[in-house]
């Protein structure tokens, strides 16, 4: 049998004391400390400071991923926040912001390059397939053959 996590128990247990039953008895039933339930309300309804400069750097977050249509990840929306509003952060910290609200940087595909590349240059036969020679050193040849094999040459 799977254990429910006490983080639903003390929602429950919540939703319950506003309905009027005693939070002993819920917590006695629930199988978790009064204590612990106590806790998790004062936890759970009071935002904490890091909590609140979460939320602020998550609304930075978002403007400068809507300001740049998403192309950002993370480390490109750390240096943004710095550069903009003098903000001093670790790069996990935006990390795991950007997880929480669910956005990452959108991959852009690789465009074929279109540009000017080298002119192919075919040499004029003189030969002409004449390979008699009269003296040494008369004619000289070399065959030097270009294949481009999946955008490579070989």
């Amino acid at each position: 049998m799977d254990e429910v996590p006490a983080k639903k128990k003390y929602n429950v247990i919540n939703e319950m004391s506003l309905r009027g039953y005693p939070i002993q008895l819920l917590c006695s039933i629930a199988g978790v400390s009064k204590s612990g339930y106590y806790k998790w309300v004062k936890r759970h309804l009071s935002s904490s400071q890091k909590q609140i400069e979460n939320q602020v750097i998550k609304k930075k977050i978002l403007e400068c991923h809507k300001k740049v249509k998403g192309i950002y990840g993370y480390r490109r929306i750390l240096v943004w926040l710095r550069l903009t509003y003098n903000l001093f952060i670790k790069h996990k910290r935006v990390q795991r912001l950007m997880s929480e609200l669910g956005i990452q940087a959108v991959i852009r595909k690789k465009r074929p390059y279109y540009g000017k590349k080298e002119a192919y240059v075919v040499s004029d036969n003189h030969l002409n397939r004449d390979f008699q020679a009269s003296k040494p050193n008369e004619e000289w040849v070399t065959d030097i053959t270009y294949l481009i094999f999946n955008g490579q040459k070989l």
